[in-house]
């Protein structure tokens, strides 16, 4: 399955996108598939900080461990899989539009099998991330218009949807 490329322009500064966008804790603040996040080590995250992601696929949880191999704040985020039969490699690149008061962001799924998990699982896990994405796009987008979301240090204390982070 090729990958899959989408982009959606939000009306704040690619400073605050790309902040808030990038933190695996809060994914589950607008990914509507996150059920939870879980941040290995005790640094903020970075270029390879480790995290496992919990998904809600119907009535099934997957988890995935991913690394963030590319931080170039507030442009550039890439982070992989590091484990488990399907693989994802997920990009976000925000640019500054309108003079820097917006962003466009582009955000790229590439999904690839590893042993069993080449004969269906890219193209499945590929359509459903598809049907799903416009609305974690959107969801992103209407929090961050509104400023509807909860500071990072609220996060850090457990306010709901955040992630776990070790002490």
């Amino acid at each position: 399955m090729p990958p899959i490329t989408s982009t959606i322009e939000i009306a704040c500064p690619p400073k605050e996108v790309f902040a808030y966008a990038t933190d695996p804790g809060r994914f589950a603040e607008w990914q509507s598939d996150v059920a939870g996040v879980r941040i290995h080590g005790d640094r903020p995250p970075g270029l390879g900080t480790r995290f496992t992601t919990t998904r809600k696929i119907g009535r099934v949880e997957y988890r995935t461990t991913q690394e963030i191999t590319d931080f170039r704040p507030p442009m550039s985020f890439a982070a992989g899989s590091v484990d488990g039969p399907l693989r994802v490699n997920a990009t976000i690149s925000v640019e500054p539009i309108d003079g820097g008061s917006g962003s466009r962001v582009t955000f790229t799924l590439d999904f690839h099998g590893r042993g069993a998990g080449k004969l269906l699982m890219p193209d499945v896990f590929g359509r459903i991330a598809a049907s799903r994405a416009p609305q974690s796009h959107r969801n992103l987008k209407e929090l961050l218009e509104r400023g509807t979301y909860s500071g990072p240090d609220q996060r850090r204390r457990g306010a709901a949807g955040g992630a776990e982070h070790p002490s």
